[in-house]
């Protein structure tokens, strides 16, 4: 009998196909014979205690002009789904969080849901990485922006950030002496009421933000640097950086051995390392991405790997 899998996710028709992980997932399932079904955050309700989606029965081809065809909603209990995979992009919101209380309903019931609803609710991309200090650079978490200015103080050179922000956005570096730290840190701390995440400068950025993929705690021996153009300190692809796949160092297994117990312990199944020199960053759980471009070098087979985890687990 097929695996049935849902993928929630944004609107599938205006991914950007040339670099979307999800239809990569979708694809490797589909040549597996899985039987697809799509919804959006919308589509998930309680009905009578019970865990419903109006789903659509999805087909979906390796073509960049008609990448999927839905059929027509339905309502059917998520429990006869076999996997479910939770792939909103950020923001993280209350809409989001509804929806993982909606797809714990299901994963209290036998449907695998990847990832866990309670980790992705309990870890939130920056705060979950100070779980490993030994493995960051110095960082601070505060809504105090005199113990903020006095860390940027210490530090010499920072960056500082929102704890909700995706893609680069609120990203600022900020050095001694810099006549916009004031301004910076109350829209950040939203006037002193808000925590925000400050981090001492890795000059290594220069060199791409690494973003690493592990499956099930198994680090892919593959990643993604996103370099920086000139006169930016950001490297994602969003910001304008670009992307340079590249091997594992011995640094970046290292970084990922210290959080793969974690990782499963927490359900935590498909998983990106955000790595700068040799520091992690940020622990992405909500929707990983990067997967594309790390296989359109190798070939590694990325989407087809997490398919086969998957496998094993259901079988268990």
């Amino acid at each position: 009998m097929a695996i049935k899998l849902l993928i929630v996710m944004d609107d599938i028709r205006y991914i950007n196909i040339k670099k979307d992980s999800s239809i990569a997932m979708l694809w490797a399932a589909a040549k597996r014979g899985y039987e697809l079904y799509y919804a959006e955050q919308n589509d998930l309700f309680i009905r009578d205690g019970k865990a419903y989606g109006q789903l659509k029965p999805l087909q979906v081809f390796e073509n960049y002009q008609q990448w999927q065809q839905l059929g027509e909603p339905i309502d059917i209990p998520l429990t006869e789904m076999n996997v479910i995979l939770m792939r909103k992009d950020p923001p993280f919101d209350m809409r989001f969080i509804y929806s993982t209380y909606i797809l714990e309903r299901a994963e209290s019931e036998g449907v695998l849901v990847v990832n866990k609803p309670q980790s992705l609710r309990d870890c939130n991309e920056k705060l979950f990485a100070t779980l490993f200090p030994h493995c960051m650079t110095p960082t601070l978490v505060t809504s105090d922006m005199a113990r903020v200015r006095a860390f940027i103080a210490e530090q010499g050179d920072a960056i500082v950030k929102p704890l909700d922000g995706m893609g680069g956005t609120g990203i600022f570096r900020l050095q001694q002496g810099s006549f916009n730290i004031g301004a910076t840190l109350e829209t950040l701390t939203q006037n002193g009421t808000l925590p925000m995440m400050a981090q001492r400068y890795i000059p290594e950025i220069s060199k791409g933000d690494k973003r690493i993929l592990l499956i099930d705690g198994e680090p892919i021996p593959f990643c993604l640097a996103r370099v920086p153009p000139v006169g930016e300190t950001r490297g994602n692809l969003a910001a304008g950086g670009s992307g340079e796949p590249r091997l594992l160092t011995p640094r970046d297994y290292w970084l990922a051995a210290q959080v793969a117990p974690e990782l499963k312990k927490r359900g935590l199944i498909f998983v990106g390392l955000d790595v700068i020199g040799d520091y992690i960053t940020e622990i992405n759980v909500t929707s990983p991405t990067c997967l594309r471009e790390i296989d359109a070098q190798f070939n590694y087979g990325i989407a087809d790997r997490l398919m086969t985890v998957i496998e094993q687990k259901l079988a268990h």
